[in-house]
């Protein structure tokens, strides 16, 4: 009720896309000017002078010293204030944490809240979307069960980092005492052989229909240098791939494959309907590997923007094929604010 009321508020005046400094930041502020929005940037001083070189993208800094300052009770009342929406992407779910922004932070976001509690569990994750009807891959309960290459993945919005491989049970608990876990929010998959590929989905409520806007291929430290190396030297020195992204390179699938990644982005958005409570709006990315006999497995989801969608700021050649112009996936979620503001169904996309 409190946000249906700060809501009503909001349809009187204009609103203001607000996001934190760092992730997807620009692509969202240079969207947001597109649609002609009002732009609020959360940074950390010692981030600022960076960002200042986009003044032109940005109306207003709200400076913290640190980011759970975004959950003081000063800093929410003047975002509402400003008839903020605020665009949660990787790192803001990391800074502040997703049973946080689910409990503690009153201000409107865009999209579903609850579903940052599935994706920050890897369990949880997992079973979301196997409930949808989503090709996974073999899980393994315990280190005890591992009889074939895995990969070990950390609960969270952590870029890869800390993510290994293991080839036995052994191997499997060497590592997790080296990570010093002493939790259960890890998963132990089987390392599924193929191409990875992410896939970047945007549910519209307002166009009523399910768009995909692009996709891309994460190019991982060490794991993507070490392949570079001769197997003999790999053998040399030792080292264990690791996974933490470092930035993302383009890719177009081949379109008979497209039938399948549109079922799965409708299968998902529907289980969030009925397992989560609330349904996936806007952008979220199904992350992939496609098998040689073109069968897609997915092995994790982001129920938000992903950093992926940053090598598309002038759109996808998906995102063109519906809107014939620029279409970034920032741009995407301004456009949908600013018709779901002139239509008065803020309360359809916001949570």
């Amino acid at each position: 009720m409190q946000l249906k009321r700060i809501v009503e508020e909001y349809h009187k005046g204009d609103v203001s896309l607000a996001t934190v400094a760092s992730h997807s930041s620009l692509q969202l502020l240079h969207g947001a000017k597109k649609e002609g929005l009002r732009t609020i940037l959360i940074v950390k001083e010692d981030r600022l002078k960076f960002y200042r070189n986009f003044n032109h993208l940005i109306d207003e800094f709200i400076i913290v010293n640190e980011w759970k300052e975004i959950l003081n009770r000063e800093t929410q009342e003047y975002l509402i204030s400003k008839n903020a929406i605020v665009i949660p992407h990787g790192s803001f779910v990391e800074y502040i944490g997703a049973h946080s922004i689910v409990n503690d932070f009153k201000v409107p976001v865009f999209g579903s809240r609850k579903i940052l509690l599935w994706e920050s569990e890897q369990d949880k994750k997992m079973e979301l979307l196997e409930k949808a009807g989503i090709k996974i891959p073999k899980r393994f309960n315990s280190p005890d069960e591992v009889d074939r290459p895995v990969i070990v993945k950390l609960g969270g919005a952590k870029g890869g980092r800390g993510y290994f491989i293991a080839t036995s049970s052994d191997e499997v608990k060497r590592g997790l005492e080296k990570l010093g876990l002493k939790d259960r929010n890890y998963i132990i998959q089987e390392y599924v052989i193929g191409v990875p590929a992410y896939f970047h989905i945007f549910n519209s409520k307002i166009m009523n229909r399910i768009e995909i806007t692009g996709m891309d291929i994460r190019y991982e430290s060490n794991v993507d240098g070490l392949r570079r190396l001769p197997p003999r030297i790999l053998d040399e020195i030792g080292v264990m791939p690791s996974f933490t992204v470092i930035g993302n390179i383009p890719m177009v699938l081949r379109e008979s494959l497209l039938i399948k990644v549109y079922e799965y982005a409708e299968n998902f958005v529907n289980a969030t309907k009925k397992f989560v409570g609330e349904e996936l709006v806007g952008p979220f990315c199904l992350e992939s590997i496609v098998k040689d006999d073109g069968e897609i497995v997915v092995f994790e989801f982001s129920g938000r923007i992903v950093a992926g969608t940053n090598i598309y700021v002038n759109g996808s050649p998906y995102s063109y094929y519906y809107w014939d112009e620029p279409m970034s996936v920032g741009r995407r979620i301004a456009r949908e604010i600013k018709i779901a503001h002139q239509r008065g169904m803020l309360t359809d996309i916001i949570n």
